[in-house]
């Protein structure tokens, strides 16, 4: 009989978990991008991100009450579509995407800290991958306290930001009032909407530590919204910050827009800034590393091929193999792939994921409406449409 995992994460630490994983490394470069399709409207666009999200999260929220279990996005399908072989599929999805996603968060905090020390990035990268390997291997308790360190800084980090912009003189584009949104500053807050959207994926993890949780059915779904409302906010205020204090055509150009942001409105080195991209990036590979470690142990459930993985340690709770294994596939992926590519291939197979949940949800409720936690059909269906969407533009990216 496999070994369980230890319940021992309550509401508290699993919102903290959720905000660190999306408040990672990406807001840091994103805002920049962001505002060169709405200019001084972009909070609008972080605002419109996190209700176009919203849809899928509580679609989310439903299944993780109906299903608390490791596999979570894999059992939501394979149950949805009554079919083991899509939840293999989907459960082998979420992991190459977590151990993609993670490989280049790493190979970026590495590039920071490189920048910074002038230590070999291979090395870098390897030290660090085994450390944070360590750290989930010993408990998971341990290691979301540790993501919840490495959180309150990332948000120490952001309020300096929010701080700096919103006590500096305004930009000339901020203090020259704005008409009112026209049809073409409504087209760019809903593009800059479609690219902010990436800064919210992340609320999907949650549901994959279900079987530590010491209440699921009550703390899963209260997770997945809390994070996600805190995350727009500090999205919004970051971005409204950054769009006071700097022109609109200066922000675009950046690529460290927020770095841009402190030294505007301060006069002084924002260097402080690069150091604490480290700790978030840090905090989304610990992240990953835990979450994916989390989805091959519940497939071991499922598919006999990989009951291996289907084992806690005794002594730690944790899927040692399950994390081994998929720290050293984060290693090499930071070792000998670039960032750009990485992203765009785990953002796609995030969204195909989110599209097959959606409509697995909707199918499922016409089986069975009742739930511990139930949201509308219209959920699940404007959260298809949304993530079909989002799909198709970030596919039209790659091409």
């Amino acid at each position: 009989m496999a070994e369980p995992l230890k319940r021992r994460i309550g509401l508290g630490l699993l919102t903290a978990y959720g905000v660190g994983v999306m408040v990672g490394a990406g807001i840091y470069v994103l805002v920049g991008a962001v505002v060169a399709d709405a200019g001084i409207w972009a909070p609008l666009s972080f605002v419109l991100a996190g209700l176009i999200a919203a849809p899928t999260a509580l679609s989310y929220a439903e299944f993780s009450t109906r299903l608390p279990e490791a596999a979570g996005e894999a059992a939501f399908v394979g149950q949805g579509f009554s079919s083991q072989a899509m939840a293999l599929f989907v459960g082998l999805a979420v992991v190459v995407a977590g151990t993609v996603s993670a490989g280049a968060v790493l190979r970026g905090g590495a590039g920071y800290l490189t920048a910074a020390t002038g230590v070999d990035s291979a090395l870098v990268i390897v030290v660090m991958g085994l450390m944070l390997v360590g750290v989930a291997v010993i408990g998971v308790l341990e290691s979301l306290s540790l993501a919840a360190v490495f959180t309150a800084i990332e948000l120490g980090g952001l309020a300096l930001v929010i701080w700096a912009g919103g006590t500096a003189e305004p930009s000339t584009d901020w203090a020259v009032p704005a008409a009112l949104p026209n049809m073409s500053i409504m087209a760019g807050l809903g593009l800059g909407a479609v690219l902010a959207f990436f800064a919210f994926i992340g609320f999907e993890d949650i549901v994959n530590m279900a079987e530590e949780v010491s209440e699921p059915t009550r703390s899963l779904p209260r997770a997945i919204l809390l994070s996600l409302a805190i995350t727009s906010v500090i999205y919004a205020l970051v971005c409204w910050a950054a769009v006071r204090t700097v022109s609109v055509n200066a922000l675009s150009q950046s690529t460290s827009p927020l770095a841009l942001v402190w030294q505007v409105a301060r006069g002084t080195s924002p260097d402080f800034l690069s150091y604490i991209a480290v700790f978030a990036a840090l905090n989304g590979v610990l992240a990953q590393i835990v979450m994916a470690s989390r989805v091959l142990f519940g497939l071991g459930k499922r598919t006999p091929g990989l009951a291996v993985f289907r084992h806690a340690n005794p002594r730690f709770g944790t899927p040692v193999l399950a994390t081994i294994v998929l720290g050293a596939a984060v290693i090499l992926t930071g070792l000998f792939f670039s960032v750009d590519r990485l992203a765009e291939v785990t953002s796609s197979v995030l969204l195909s994921v989110f599209v097959l949940v959606n409509l697995a949800l909707i199918l499922q409720k016409r089986r069975a409406p009742a739930a511990p936690f139930e949201v509308p059909m219209a959920v699940p269906v404007v959260g298809l449409v949304l993530s079909a969407i989002a799909l198709i533009t970030a596919l039209g990216g790659m091409l």
